[in-house]
């Protein structure tokens, strides 16, 4: 499983990429789409709509089951990802490289975990 040193992590398996202009992409962590299984269909938020660190705001199914997407953050969705809609496989593909949303007016950071803390959580789960 990978585990990205530049990223942070939530509890509830999403990462987080700071980025330089103070945005921060967000996505499903690799052990997230391992655990749900092949990606079919994503619901994602609108731009514009708030994020509140810990409340759903995505979905995701798979061949599995729906799952919620919690938001690591609390902030402002920025950007969609739109390429998802039409190939949600991506998440499977490339867990790091397929974000979901950016957002932006970031708060609530101080929970997100670094790589090694995360990786460490994820073995618990196992």
């Amino acid at each position: 499983m990978n585990f990205p040193k530049e990223l942070k992590y939530s509890k509830s398996h999403e990462w987080v990429k700071e980025e330089a202009d103070g945005t921060a992409l967000i996505g499903l962590t690799d052990y997230a789409q391992n655990e749900l299984g092949d990606l079919v269909f994503v619901n994602l938020p609108q731009e514009g709509d708030s994020l509140a660190a810990g409340e759903a705001f995505a979905d995701v199914e798979s061949v599995k089951a729906v799952s919620d997407v919690f938001s690591p953050v609390s902030g402002v969705v920025a950007e969609v990802n739109e390429e998802l809609a039409d190939a949600p496989e991506l998440m499977n593909k490339d867990p790091y490289g397929a974000w979901l949303i950016r957002a932006g007016e970031i708060t609530g950071t101080e929970e997100l975990l670094d790589a090694e803390a995360y990786e460490a959580f994820a073995k618990e789960q196992e």
